[in-house]
């Protein structure tokens, strides 16, 4: 079926009739409901089946939607880039996984390109396949680091993922409570709060468990695209030298461009110790994460490099993947793009919303990590079917569900963008309409 240029309507049944069957029975009907496609029916919209360009998928019954999503933010570099494609496609003709023993190439010359690219002496890197498994090299980089400072303090609505060491430093209760107790010495003060940061740093001194490092989003992602003031995290990076803690900025939605620079912690001039990455990194082609750090820090593993390891990071393919998404972002100034073309979307998004604040409460973002923020959850899930029918894909985020994000690949382009904006003032004007008439 895969392998088909085109498929006809029975297949589309059957595909249809097989995914949904799927997900009831061996998946997570949970999925259905969310995605309200409990019936093959109701299902075609929601079953993606192929890109129709970089910016746009088709699903399974040939509809066409302009991806505003980006798959949480991996698409960066739009989708199916032919440079990323051509890379990954002629390393597997070379060699698809590295022997584990000898070294690989291509490990370290993508090392060497972070090296090159990310601000600050962030010299060396980790490769793994996720931005959970960044954050917990990240984690446990800090712990090694020095481990009379055992505790982590991160921030409320930050979400850095799943895994327990990551889901420890996340901030959701929803998401924390099935699994506790979460990891011992993890701490949580408000985000864009300088002063009360500096008051649980001091009490853990006071206490003998001082701070070995600071977690945070530059801009928080799932917790709905909530900026910091400017001197935020000029503000974080002085605490944590004046009490000795490491700075780990969780760069997996914000970098790769997304903001409007390289890395979202450039727009503040601020150098963490510590930088993880992952989502687009791997170009929208392969899973890809990295955390990378100073020599300092990272020296903790040199003696012994198998403290911490990883089968599949840093494989040959996710490093060609990387290697040249770097490039594709640079030679076609994405960033820039991104601060050009977000600078017009949230402008857009503004004009259409303009009469609708009983719905829309605020819309922000930077670059092109936009969000938009309703009464309620039922709103916005209401505006995202709304969206999808006007062949828009957007999603909420998943700290908090009242927030809708905008983020589609930095490739889209003007005419896109406008439709979007036309697609939202049409949206909001359709659910205007139904609560005027109940």
């Amino acid at each position: 079926m895969i392998a088909k240029p085109s498929i006809t309507p029975a297949d589309v049944a059957w595909i249809t009739s097989e995914t949904v069957n799927g997900f009831r029975d061996h998946v997570n009907p949970g999925f259905l409901e969310y995605r309200k496609a409990t019936s093959v029916e109701h299902a075609e919209a929601a079953i993606e089946w192929e890109d129709a360009g970089p910016n746009v998928y088709r699903d399974v019954a040939g509809k066409e939607y302009i991806d505003c999503l980006g798959g949480f933010g991996i698409f960066n570099v739009g989708h199916r880039h032919p440079k990323v494609v051509k890379a990954v496609t002629d390393q597997l003709k070379r060699q698809a996984l590295h022997s584990q023993d000898l070294l690989d190439p291509l490990r370290a010359m993508l090392a060497k390109a972070l090296a090159m690219l990310a601000p600050g002496n962030l010299d060396f890197a980790f490769f793994c396949n996720s931005g959970t498994e960044a954050v917990e090299a990240a984690l446990k980089l800090a712990r090694a680091y020095d481990p009379k400072k055992p505790t982590i303090v991160a921030a409320t609505k930050g979400f850095h993922g799943k895994s327990f060491g990551s889901l420890s430093v996340s901030a959701k209760g929803e998401f924390r409570m099935p699994f506790g107790p979460m990891l011992p010495n993890v701490e949580h003060v408000p985000f864009n709060d300088l002063e009360e940061l500096r008051t649980e740093m001091h009490k853990l001194r006071m206490v003998g468990e001082e701070a070995g490092a600071v977690v945070l989003e530059p801009i928080q992602g799932e917790g709905g695209v909530n900026l910091p003031d400017d001197d935020y995290l000029p503000g974080v990076r002085a605490l944590c030298d004046e009490y000795g803690a490491l700075l780990v900025l969780d760069e997996v939605q914000t970098g790769m461009g997304r903001t409007g620079k390289m890395f979202c912690c450039e727009h503040y001039g601020v150098t963490p110790d510590l930088m993880c990455l992952a989502k687009a990194f791997g170009g929208g082609v392969m899973p890809a994460g990295a955390v990378i750090g100073t020599r300092a820090v990272f020296s903790r593993l040199f003696s012994n490099p198998f403290l911490h390891t990883t089968t599949f990071g840093g494989n040959p393919l996710a490093c060609a993947a990387a290697l040249a998404t770097i490039n594709v972002l640079i030679e076609e100034r994405l960033p820039q793009r991104a601060a050009v073309i977000g600078k017009r979307m949230i402008e857009g998004l503004r004009r259409a919303a303009l009469g609708h604040h009983e719905i829309v409460h605020d819309i922000r973002g930077m670059g092109l990590l936009i969000a938009l923020e309703f009464a309620n959850n039922e709103m916005g899930f209401e505006l995202g079917k709304h969206m999808l029918k006007r062949g828009v894909l957007v999603s909420g985020t998943l700290v908090n569900a009242r927030t809708v994000r905008i983020e589609p690949p930095l490739t889209i382009t003007e005419e896109q963008t406008d439709y979007v904006c036309k697609a939202l003032a049409e949206s909001l004007d359709a659910m205007s309409s139904k609560a005027v008439t109940v």
